[in-house]
């Protein structure tokens, strides 16, 4: 009898260490997923963003500056 219950007692251990290990990975696949998908979105994110464009005019008695300081277009005449 006190074989039986032994046995039985390193099955259920084991069975529970098994059972947290599995959980112990999947939780770890789902956060490091989720990071990665994180991380992605930051990286295009910054890589769509607009850079500002320098325009001049030309109209040969004074130079017309044009620049853009993020909230709107600046035209100095």
């Amino acid at each position: 009898m006190q074989n039986i219950r032994s046995i039985f007692l390193v099955l259920a251990g084991a069975t529970i260490f098994v059972a947290m290990l599995i959980f112990t990975f999947s939780v770890t696949l789902a956060v490091g997923g989720i990071l990665t998908v994180l991380m992605v979105g930051r990286a295009l994110s910054m890589k769509m963003k607009p850079a500002p464009v320098r325009a001049k005019a030309n109209n040969g008695k004074r130079e017309m500056r044009v620049w853009n300081d993020g909230r709107g277009t600046i035209i100095d005449l």
